[in-house]
């Protein structure tokens, strides 16, 4: 997708803040933290959403969501983390490239409504 601003990311079109990478999974500091830790970890292939996915990706999401706890581990979220993700405009994502985000540490104001 030549213009999805994740794939520019992975393909090394745009610098990010790295802090994990395999042959299927990019993992970065995000560009605008509602946390102190505040990571997005995409897949490198390009799903549009979580609403995208098919049973051939069963393997990549489970390999995913056991990457974030060590993501997790990495960034000294020992009392805890959450993982969200957004899906479709209504529920609040912005770029279609599904993406999980790991939050922790202090939270700002801006993510008041999703501390609960």
């Amino acid at each position: 997708m030549s213009d999805c601003i994740f794939c520019k990311i992975i393909n090394g079109e745009i610098k990010s803040n790295k802090v994990y990478e395999d042959a299927d999974i990019l993992a970065f500091h995000d560009a605008f933290p509602v946390a102190e830790a505040h990571v997005l970890v995409v897949p490198k292939k390009h799903i549009d959403s979580l609403n995208h996915l098919e049973d051939e990706d069963i393997p990549l999401v489970g390999k995913i969501n056991l990457a974030i706890p060590k993501i997790a581990q990495t960034l000294g979220l020992k009392a805890g983390f959450k993982t969200l993700i957004n899906t479709g405009k209504a529920g609040g994502q912005t770029v279609y490239h599904l993406h999980y985000h790991i939050l922790g540490g202090r939270f700002t104001k801006k993510d008041a409504l999703l501390h609960t």
